[in-house]
């Protein structure tokens, strides 16, 4: 069924947010940091999205860009913004963490999990960074996460686009594979077609700025149908 298919949206602020919602967006991924690639938003910010909000809220859990190897006092700041978030009344988390050697890290995964539980918890694109992608995949299926976004662990979707389809046969819907990372409304066809994924993230942001295209939404719900 072709309307199962799904679209977040990364949103960077409030505006962003907003404009996902009102055309057509699925789910928005609430962060900070752009240019970081995403960190953990204020909690005022996740307060005024909630009020405005009918559609699913995921919250972006990192405390800062780099690696996905954190310290104690870092997993630490995990923790309570995980506690701080549910009471705001979240749908979702996203975060993921990894060891030096870019394992997947599953006991600190595991104990944000249990924290997050029963809100579902997605991996994000540190999955790309891991060496055997599918070692991770059933690892990260282990830890009880619902969702992984990736690129197919190359630079962007369009690169990653057979590892993309492979995963998603290996997790067989025991897991969600969202494709995401140079998503836009020129290559999600393409991206659908190959890969048979049915949830798909993006920024629909297009202009270099940090506020997310209404009209690249709309054009990446079209495609999608």
């Amino acid at each position: 069924m072709s309307s199962n298919r799904k679209l977040e949206i990364a949103c960077f602020n409030l505006e962003s947010a907003l404009i996902a919602q009102e055309n057509g967006a699925d789910r928005v991924e609430l962060c900070a940091g752009i240019a970081v690639g995403g960190t953990t938003p204020n909690f005022e910010t996740v307060k005024l999205a909630r009020e405005k909000l009918t559609i699913d809220l995921y919250v972006m859990i990192r405390p800062r860009g780099g690696n996905f190897v954190y310290s104690e006092e870092e997993l630490q700041q995990m923790q309570s913004d995980i506690l701080g978030l549910k009471e705001l009344k979240v749908d979702g988390f996203v975060f993921g963490i990894l060891k030096e050697d870019k394992a997947i890290n599953l006991e600190q995964n595991k104990t944000l999990i249990d924290l997050a539980n029963p809100l579902p918890c997605t991996f994000h694109r540190a999955f790309d960074e891991v060496e055997n992608g599918f070692e991770a995949l059933e690892e990260i299926i282990d830890c009880g996460f619902k969702t992984i976004l990736t690129s197919g662990q190359a630079q962007n979707v369009n690169e990653g686009m057979s590892r993309l389809a492979e995963l998603i046969s290996e997790a067989n819907n025991r897991i969600t594979i969202m494709p995401g990372g140079g998503l836009r409304s020129t290559n999600i066809k393409t991206i659908q077609q190959n890969t048979k994924a049915v949830f798909y993230h993006s920024s629909a942001i297009t202009d270099g700025s940090e506020v997310a295209n209404a009209t690249e939404i709309q054009a990446l719900k079209s495609k999608l149908q």
